[in-house]
């Protein structure tokens, strides 16, 4: 599914003024607001955590902080764009939390990531995608993000950008190095 066809069907005009309105209202609105983003915030986290649970956990952390700070959306820039940066940042504490636990070097935790990505029973892929997946792990944080963001998610740097708080420079290089790693790692798996 594209953006057109997500915009269409949810007005986040109407769900904004509906957020203003009593608790009942509230609560019907943020529902449509987990509704609508639930599955590609999902898939957003889940390509940063890669453990279903986790992602899941991180999700549901991303609406509890989104229905905490609601009072505070402005609406300078779009309702996704606010949700993605709350997943993101969820993603990337969690990941530090856990990182910061397990105290491995930084090849045996490219090395579990790809295990964990072998054994994950929610993962269907084909070779490629199971190559592309764990070439993912071998990126820093941030390169893996963008690459995210651009390749699956098909946002604009202008639009990264807003998410993830970086020039659009930046995230040109950031990505270009994530797919030279990927290349390489595909070059080396052959």
């Amino acid at each position: 599914m594209n953006k057109n066809d997500m915009s269409a069907r949810f007005d986040e005009e109407n769900v904004l003024r509906m957020l203003q309105e009593d608790d009942a209202m509230q609560r019907r609105a943020f529902g449509m607001i987990v509704e609508e983003y639930g599955k590609p915030l999902y898939w957003q986290i889940r390509r940063l955590v890669l453990d279903h649970d986790d992602a899941n956990d991180v999700l549901q952390e991303t609406f509890i902080q989104a229905w905490k700070n609601i009072d505070y959306f402005r609406g300078e820039s779009k309702l996704s764009t606010w949700l993605y940066r709350i997943a993101i940042n969820q993603s990337l504490n969690f990941l530090n939390k856990q990182k910061a636990q397990q105290q491995v070097s930084m090849d045996d935790e490219e090395v579990s990531a790809a295990n964990q990505l072998e054994g994950d029973p929610y993962f269907d892929g084909d070779k490629a995608q199971r190559l592309l997946q764990q070439a993912l792990t071998t990126l820093p944080d941030k390169q893996r993000l963008v690459f995210n963001l651009r390749y699956f998610d098909e946002l604009t740097y202008t639009e990264i950008s807003e998410i993830v708080g970086s020039t659009v420079g930046a995230l040109k290089a950031d990505y270009h190095l994530a797919v030279k790693k990927i290349s390489k790692y595909f070059e080396e798996a052959d």
